[in-house]
This record gives C-alpha cells, structure tokens and sequence, in this order.
C-alpha cells in the first residue's frame, strides 16, 4: 500500500492517513494498482486531503463577546522612527455559569468584556454576541 511520490514529507504524510483513515474514497480505493500511483488528479486529492488534517490548531486571539482583536500600530523611537508592532487585547479565558442553561460555558473574553458581564449579565451579553455573530457554537 504506497503510492509513488515527489517528496518523502508528503509520502509519510499520505501513508499515515491512508493506513488508518475513514474517509470512504480512501476506504475503498485500490492503493498498490498503478492507476492510482500513476494519476496526477488522485494524487493531488491525497495530498491536500492529508495536509489538511496535519495543519496545528491554534487558538485566535479575539475576544468571543465583543469581537477584539489584533490591531497594527508603530512603535515610535525617540528619534522618530517607526517600526510595525502589534496591539493584543487583554484576553482571559474564564468560566461562567449559565443558570438558564443550568450549565458552564468557557470563553476566551476581554477585560472590558469582563466588565461587561458585571453589569449587564452573562445572558444579555451571550445574546448580543450571537445577534453581532461573535458567538456562534456556544
């Protein structure tokens, strides 16, 4: 079961989603035939399909309630220089109890969101942020 290749990385890549994948095409295909080895259309779907999956999964920095992200600015030297920099927000993941739901929600909120949250009150805050489309899953 191996297919020829142009690269080893992609090769071991390929390899180990097709040993021990569910995906029904990759199931039910015929590996070691020629065919496969040989057609340029299989081999760039194997390819993406498998880079697709070893991508790493990282968390973006944006508030979930208000929306807050990564903004660009300068820092500006004292002679007057200006170097790109970039601005965070002040994220803290936090867990809150939600008594209409009976259940815990995590989220990864600003500060001024967290302030938020204090006067107005974890629902109403839910609320508007599925409404802005900020909230989408939870």
């Amino acid at each position: 079961m191996c297919l020829i290749h142009k690269n080893k990385f992609t090769n071991r890549l390929i390899i180990k989603y097709i040993n021990n994948c569910s995906h029904p095409i990759l199931r039910e295909a015929d590996y070691s035939g020629s065919f496969f080895s040989d057609c340029f259309d299989f081999y760039k779907f194997i390819q993406t399909f498998a880079l697709h999956f070893e991508k790493p999964k990282t968390m973006s920095r944006v508030c979930e309630l208000t929306g807050k992200k990564m903004i660009v600015g300068n820092t500006v030297s004292h002679s007057n220089i200006k170097t790109k920099r970039r601005f965070y927000p002040n994220l803290q993941t936090k867990r809150f109890f939600i008594p209409e739901e009976d259940k815990w929600i995590t989220l990864k909120v600003s500060t001024s969101a967290l302030r938020t949250i204090n006067k107005k009150g974890i629902s109403a805050c839910l609320k508007e942020a599925r409404e802005k489309g900020f909230l989408i899953n939870k």
